[in-house]
């Protein structure tokens, strides 16, 4: 049998991590020399960090405009384009549902008996950087090297696709080569993701043991029931993702799956989408997605797509509600619902996004914005679920409309690697739903 060696390490550096975390936290004398030696844990993941961020931008740029250059017709681009909202608004709308309905059925908050902040007390959260008419504004980059330095996805894909429908309009020779040099970087950018990737065992080794270390394993017992409540709505939304992703692309969806674990593992471990996102290009095109599908619908699905955020979202509201015992109807929760359907399609940039959607949303519904204060505590440890479910859905996402578009190739894997991606991953999610009722128990 043969075993992906990256995945492995990987695997063993969170095991390590929470290991060597635990050691630091018990032995530390204070909380100071806690967060003192986290600080040398989080140097190495930031170093991790900063060299995938490095990459990001050319990334972007590289993949969508040799894709739009390849299409050739901006027909097709729109025709993507729009698949691709309606997957992603059905997915957001879903995974709100799934949020609104674990909060209700397990009641997270109502058994907490955690002491409650001050009413007056700041979360320091900057709500006023979700605007939406300031986030349309700010999709259209006013310099194309700010965004890059920055890493503003959308404003780099705004950029790309006018370069790439300038591009494919010019028909002499000079465009011809400008689309070579471009396919040609695509390919230098993907070389440089690997050698970047040799460093994740590292990365996700010190991110662990930065969070144990600070926080201890104690503060999971004291949360397991909104830990655990937290993490079963994940599974059940895994679940549905990957039923949809069935409908569409039948057992290849298992084989999917199976390539993304890599990535999956490092947002989780990391609590970083753009740690995962080159290794998440890199699967996709191992299973057969065409260049220009992925480098189009993933940057979108990054900043529409966020199903882990969106149930992360609903979920988080209502057991504020619970523990201060206030009582949401129906309708309002159905108001408070579709509030989130637009207020969160501004998190794109905003630091803590997640959290500040949240804080922005209570207010609304005369919930006490303190009440945030109760799970930031422990909130990396729901920011590494529900960013691996990003990875997941916007895998799944890809899949399937280069699927309906006539773009998904063969996987270029040999008949055992895929046999083994997918008898390796149908377990695991089996595992997880019973993990996940394990810790709720």
């Amino acid at each position: 049998m043969k075993f992906n060696k990256l995945t492995t390490w990987i695997f063993i550096s969170l095991v390590l991590g929470i290991v060597v975390g635990y050691i630091c936290n018990t032995t530390a004398p204070d909380a100071a020399a806690a967060k003192e030696t986290a600080s040398y844990f989080s140097a190495l993941a930031d170093i991790f960090l900063r060299m995938v961020k490095m990459i990001i931008a050319p990334l972007v740029f590289a993949t969508l405009v040799s894709g739009i250059a390849s299409l050739g017709d901006t027909k097709a681009v729109g025709r993507i384009g729009l698949k691709a909202m309606a997957w992603f608004v059905t997915a957001s709308f879903v995974s709100l549902l799934l949020g609104l309905f674990w909060a209700n059925v397990l009641h997270p908050g109502q058994s907490m008996n955690l002491p409650l902040p001050e009413a007056g007390a700041a979360t320091n959260l900057k709500t006023s950087a979700l605007n939406f008419k300031d986030f349309i504004v700010n999709v259209f980059p006013k310099s194309i090297f700010e965004a890059m330095s920055g890493n503003s996805v959308l404003q780099i894909v705004v950029f790309s696709l006018f370069f790439g429908f300038a591009l494919s309009s010019l028909k002499d020779a000079t465009g011809k080569a400008m689309v070579t040099t471009i396919e040609e970087l695509v390919h230098v950018m993907i070389r440089i993701t690997d050698y970047v990737m040799k460093f994740a065992p590292v990365g996700v080794f010190a991110a662990v043991a930065a969070a144990i270390t600070v926080q201890g394993l104690g503060v999971l017992s004291t949360y397991a029931a909104l830990i655990g409540s937290f993490y079963l709505g994940l599974a059940s939304l895994w679940l549905v993702l990957i039923a949809a992703g069935y409908v569409v692309l039948k057992k290849r969806v298992f084989t999917l799956l199976g390539l993304v674990k890599e990535p999956t593992i490092i947002a989780f471990s990391t609590a970083s989408s753009e740690a995962a996102y080159p290794k998440t290009m890199e699967q996709l095109e191992k299973f057969g997605v065409k260049d220009e599908v992925t480098g189009f619908v993933l940057p979108m699905g990054y900043a529409f797509n966020l199903d882990g955020s969106m149930i992360y979202q609903a979920f988080a509201i209502l057991f504020i509600a619970q523990v201060y015992g206030i009582e949401m109807s129906f309708m309002t929760q159905l108001s408070m619902l579709l509030v989130l359907m637009v207020s969160s399609k501004g998190m794109a940039g905003v630091s803590r996004a997640s959290l500040v959607v949240v804080a922005a949303t209570l207010p609304m519904f005369k919930l006490p914005e303190a009440g945030l204060l109760l799970i930031m505590g422990i909130d990396v440890f729901l920011d590494m679920g529900r960013t691996a479910t990003n990875v997941i859905g916007n895998s799944l996402a890809t899949a399937a409309i280069a699927k309906w578009e006539g773009k998904l190739g063969p996987t270029v894997l040999d008949a055992d690697e895929a046999d083994e991606a997918e008898a390796s991953v149908e377990p695991v999610f089996a595992s997880q739903a019973t993990a996940a009722e394990g810790i709720k128990a």
